[in-house]
């Protein structure tokens, strides 16, 4: 466990205030699990989630949200915002609800949309709060993630503490993320008989091969946290014509974007000499979307696990560092950011991105995650809003970062 520190003021008041975010998220629970539901039923790719968008901001606007859609140039992207009115500081609830090709919702994001719907619909209705309340609608995680470009079209600007939940197999509050490069590297050659007149071609599957070997001879050379993996995704069409067009796709990661950044530079550095060496032409392109380390805050992780341990939820793993890639990385670094996850199945007895976890979805399971995540995330929003101390520890921490 984290080792927290619960400021907490007004004692009664707060207890009441919570009682009735609990009581708000029941009253709303069935219809925020029906809109989880249909997402389960019409499972959409990344940037078309056409459905799932129109489902939750819906919803926002029934409960008096001012929604803004198609935003920073995304037709799936929405933003909905909640006036309390004073100068207190804006808590914004992100909602993904991508789904994963041939598998649906194995990844849970027809839950995290509905959660996050649910913590900001219960902090809007309690009374004697200032500051304002946003739900970002964040497409295409599984691709690379609409939230980088959020950031990078000044979506976070204005927002002082970012939150979602994320489905899993058991509770952890604090966890890392790696920052991730999707490359795609095409070589250029020149087609030609492969036994007839083999000296007229330029191999570009060559040079591909070449790209590899040279990533797998740096390996030994790069620091342990890294993580390659690669493909070929072109390498000709039939044996007896020399291939003029090859690709590879590849992911690299690394634990900071910093050390990611010096990296890339000498795997440039090999795939250029792949095409000196065979004669071909090289070019390269982002695939998908970049992701940065998540780097969570640990006071806002604090105050999150203070209220799972207030609600009776115990069985908390430690901080640990996650290998995988989020685009809520990229976030983390423009505001203090958490990306919590909560079981929907008993420990270790479904595999993330499976059809077994999106059946877990809709389960009584998956309905009881919903709620947990929706009243800790409007739980800890209340703490932010109502104490001004605990707000200036967090952004305290964020500026010594």
């Amino acid at each position: 466990m984290l080792s927290y520190r619960c400021v907490i003021k007004k004692e009664v008041v707060m207890t009441n205030a919570k009682l009735e975010i609990k009581q708000t998220i029941k009253e709303h629970l069935d219809e925020l699990f029906g809109i989880a539901k249909k997402m389960y039923e019409n499972p959409e790719m990344g940037f078309k989630e056409f459905k799932a968008a129109q489902w939750l901001t819906e919803k926002l606007e029934k409960e008096g949200f001012e929604v803004k859609r198609e935003i920073a140039g995304l037709e799936t992207a929405f933003s909905a915002e909640y006036d309390l009115g004073g100068k207190g500081p804006n808590i914004a609830f992100l909602c993904e609800y991508d789904a994963l090709p041939g598998i649906g919702h194995g990844c849970g994001h027809n839950l995290i949309g509905p959660s996050s719907l649910g913590a900001a619909i219960a902090l809007s209705k309690v009374g004697g709060l200032s500051g304002k309340i946003t739900v970002l609608g964040c497409p295409a995680e599984e691709t690379g993630g609409a939230k980088v470009i959020l950031v990078e079209k000044g979506l976070f600007d204005e927002v002082d503490v970012a939150m979602m939940v994320h489905p899993a197999t058991r509770t952890q509050v604090y966890t890392t993320s790696y920052a991730i490069d999707a490359i795609e590297f095409t070589y250029h050659g020149q087609t030609s008989h492969a036994a007839a007149a083999p000296e007229l071609g330029i191999n570009a599957l060559d040079a591909v091969i070449q790209l590899f070997n040279g990533i797998n001879a740096l390996r030994q050379h790069l620091k342990d946290d890294v993580r390659i993996h690669g493909i070929i995704s072109d390498g000709g069409k039939t044996p007896n014509v020399v291939p003029d067009l090859a690709s590879a796709r590849f992911y690299f990661r690394a634990k900071d974007r910093k050390y990611l950044n010096e990296m890339f530079q000498k795997i440039l550095k090999i795939a250029e000499g792949a095409a000196l060496m065979t004669g071909a032409k090289m070019e390269w392109r982002n695939y998908e979307l970049s992701n940065d380390n998540l780097a969570p805050n640990r006071r806002l992780a604090e105050l999150f696990e203070a209220n799972l341990i207030e609600q009776g939820i115990t069985d908390i793993e430690p901080p640990q560092e996650g290998k995988g890639s989020t685009d809520m990385g990229n976030v983390s670094h423009v505001v203090p950011a958490i990306h919590p996850y909560l079981p929907l199945a008993p420990k270790d007895s479904v595999r993330p991105h499976s059809i077994e976890l999106a059946e877990a979805t809709v389960s009584a399971n998956g309905k009881d995650e919903l709620y947990k995540a929706a009243l800790i995330l409007a739980c800890t929003g209340y703490d932010i809003l109502n104490d001004e101390e605990v707000f200036e520890e967090i952004l305290a921490e964020f500026r010594n970062k």
